[in-house]
């Protein structure tokens, strides 16, 4: 081997070329400079910061023992909290395929109706279930049907837009099979691209459910019904021990949501 070559390429073995070295560290200083210059913007009283743990073992101890007493009462909530991430899923499955057809590119009618299908995609995603409560809490009232609405409207856009990539991604081949046929168009969607993109709904759906589960806790905070209407209640009043007893509570219902999650994911990859 030649000197020159021995040079260029040395016999000592690097994971990184220096360029890709260089590149690591350059987004390694840009991130650092992004987060001094958040924490540099912010008005933070760091002096909050030397009894933080102090406070934080104040509170542990005014929460224990939980008031187990108090769980019979929030029973009945809990379960709420469930029907309403239940139904709040179901009902945006409904609405999620159609709108997928419309926002993937292979199944949209013309660039207009794809620009209303991502808009759609955009509008419910970007803003948060707690926000979405708080409108529908304007609209119809405090309550588990504000509740409902609100997860419907946050998880459309987000099972849609996986289910349009799936839509995507179909397989060519049977779709014009069936084309071939002299099928409608309706038809080529129902025989032809939703049974290719079923699993990806379905794992979406529970994935999004199990989300829901969690983000159903809180929108009572806001009126739409569920468990964190006790919460909320229990916050204000100080009632330490009942904030234990609801937050165990809902961290059982999140860990069996979880576990079934993984069960039903797990029977259909």
């Amino acid at each position: 081997m030649s000197s020159a070559v021995q040079k260029r390429y040395p016999e000592v073995w690097r994971k990184h070329t220096p360029r890709e070295t260089a590149a690591r560290w350059l987004w390694i200083a840009a991130v650092a400079f992004a987060s001094a210059w958040s924490v540099s913007a912010l008005d933070i009283e760091w002096a909050f910061f030397k009894d933080a743990h102090v406070q934080a073992a104040d509170l542990a101890a005014r929460m224990w023992p939980p008031r187990w007493a108090y769980l019979p009462k929030i029973v009945a909530p809990l379960v709420e909290t469930i029907h309403i991430a239940t139904l709040g899923t179901a009902i945006a499955v409904v609405f999620s395929v159609p709108i997928a057809f419309l926002a993937a590119r292979n199944t949209t009618a013309n660039g207009f109706t794809w620009a209303v299908g991502r808009g759609i995609l955009v509008a419910s995603r970007s803003v948060n279930t707690v926000i979405w409560g708080l409108l529908f809490v304007a609209i119809f009232g405090p309550g588990p049907l504000a509740g409902i609405a609100a997860v419907s409207a946050r998880s459309v856009g987000f099972l849609a837009k996986l289910v349009a990539e799936a839509i995507e991604e179909a397989d060519r081949g049977p779709i014009e099979a069936i084309e071939a046929t002299g099928a409608s168009t309706f038809q080529v969607y129902v025989v032809g691209i939703l049974p290719q993109v079923m699993p990806v709904l379905i794992g979406t759906t529970v994935y999004r459910w199990d989300i829901n589960v969690r983000e159903s806790s809180v929108l009572g905070f806001v009126g739409a019904g569920g468990i964190g209407i006790y919460l909320y209640a229990s916050i204000n009043q100080f009632a330490w021990q009942q904030v234990l007893v609801v937050l165990l509570a809902i961290l059982a219902v999140v860990v069996a949501s979880e576990a079934v999650s993984a069960w039903v994911r797990e029977r259909i990859s």
